[in-house]
């Protein structure tokens, strides 16, 4: 009987590694999927705001220089 629940503790012993084990692995995998969504961001992702918001502001500034010309007018707009 008594050897019957060491190997009832042997098993939960190992369960609590496997689990231990499989929490790490999961772990591990999930700072991978973070380091990867970071390299899209930082790769694809940020260039195509800047290159979005670059155009953006070069129409508007471009514009603006059509109307008031090159001046304190384009700086500080109009009185």
């Amino acid at each position: 009987m008594a050897s019957e629940l060491d190997s009832l503790d042997d098993l939960s012993d190992t369960s609590s590694v496997r689990s231990d084990d499989s929490y790490l692995q999961a772990l591990l995998e999930w700072e991978e999927n973070l380091d990867q969504l970071r390299s899209i961001f930082g790769m694809v992702l940020m260039p195509l705001l800047g290159r979005y918001l670059g155009r953006k502001w070069s129409f508007w500034a471009f514009d603006r220089y059509q109307k008031l010309g090159l001046g304190k007018a384009f700086l500080l707009g109009q009185s």
